[in-house]
């Protein structure tokens, strides 16, 4: 069992824990992920490594309330504990001998950004950070982000913070304004990033891109995550649990995997009342 340390609602639908988790905090690095179940008859989700601490033990995950599991993960509290924690698995985010770097993230892939972020910066990189948001309720990390980045350009859909706009566009300003990057790291939704890698494709900057499709066993033997990549003109299936989940934006079938993340959404949204509603039945029934 793995005691939760921290719980933080960072908005509505986003909640940070810090989970008790000696093992997986030794060898931790920005880019990777761990599987969990909250209790035992729960199924395994995947969620990126947020951050970690090494001498403290801990590690934290940033977690969207989208389904049933993290609906479960959200009602548990500091002090109690979830069931299974394995990890860290995958590939770390490679960032060796990257000068400067544009990493942009969307949404609740900010928590993915963030810790790549702050590894470039601690490597003595310049980290121009640019982070998009539906609305300003919505921002996490900002903090975070102005802390490790030389250059931070918050977007929102509404203009309610930052700049009213998408990634893209500070990103496209970014580049025709002169700015020259080693890499751009996209992390967020497939839609954004599919885009990023348009734009970055343009201006020819290599770009990684962070994927995360359905994953079940986190070892490359059920094929769930897997995506189709174009090498040489040739399509090649990857894992994105043991070949990534980080890849080259330039090679991904960003229009397939869209088409797979969305094939169980109904089912999801399905499960998630469901499990609302147990909920609900529950306080109504100690009340």
């Amino acid at each position: 069992m793995y005691r939760i340390l921290k719980k933080q609602a960072l908005n509505s639908t986003v909640t940070l824990m810090e989970i008790d988790a000696p093992a997986v905090a030794r060898k931790a690095e920005p880019g990777q992920f761990i599987i969990l179940r909250v209790d035992e008859g729960g199924e395994r989700i995947p969620l990126t490594v947020a951050d970690f601490d090494r001498e403290k033990g801990s590690v934290t995950i940033i977690f969207q309330i989208v389904g049933a599991t993290t609906e479960k993960l959200n009602h548990l509290n500091e002090g109690e504990s979830i069931q299974d924690f394995v990890g860290p698995l995958g590939v770390p985010t490679h960032m060796e001998g990257l000068k400067k770097v544009a990493v942009v993230g969307g949404g609740v892939g900010c928590a993915i950004a963030y810790p790549v972020a702050k590894k470039l910066c601690q490597q003595g990189a310049e980290v121009h950070s640019i982070v998009g948001f539906r609305s300003q309720e919505l921002v996490i990390l900002e903090e975070e982000f102005r802390a490790v980045s030389k250059k931070y350009f918050p977007m929102t859909d509404d203009g309610s913070y930052g700049e009213r706009g998408l990634v893209t566009d500070a990103l496209r300003r970014l580049l025709e304004n002169g700015e020259q990057y080693d890499q751009v790291i996209a992390i967020g939704p497939l839609i954004m990033m599919k885009f990023v890698t348009k734009l970055t494709k343009e201006f020819h900057i290599p770009t990684t891109v962070s994927m995360n499709p359905i994953m079940i066993d986190g070892t490359g033997m059920c094929g769930g995550c897997r995506l189709s990549l174009i090498q040489d003109g040739k399509r090649v299936t990857k894992f994105a649990c043991v070949d990534g989940p980080d890849f080259d934006g330039f090679e991904v079938d960003f229009d397939e995997a869209m088409a797979r993340g969305a094939m169980y959404k109904e089912f999801e949204r399905h499960a998630y009342a469901e499990t609302c509603n147990l909920f609900q039945k529950e306080v109504a029934g100690n009340a």
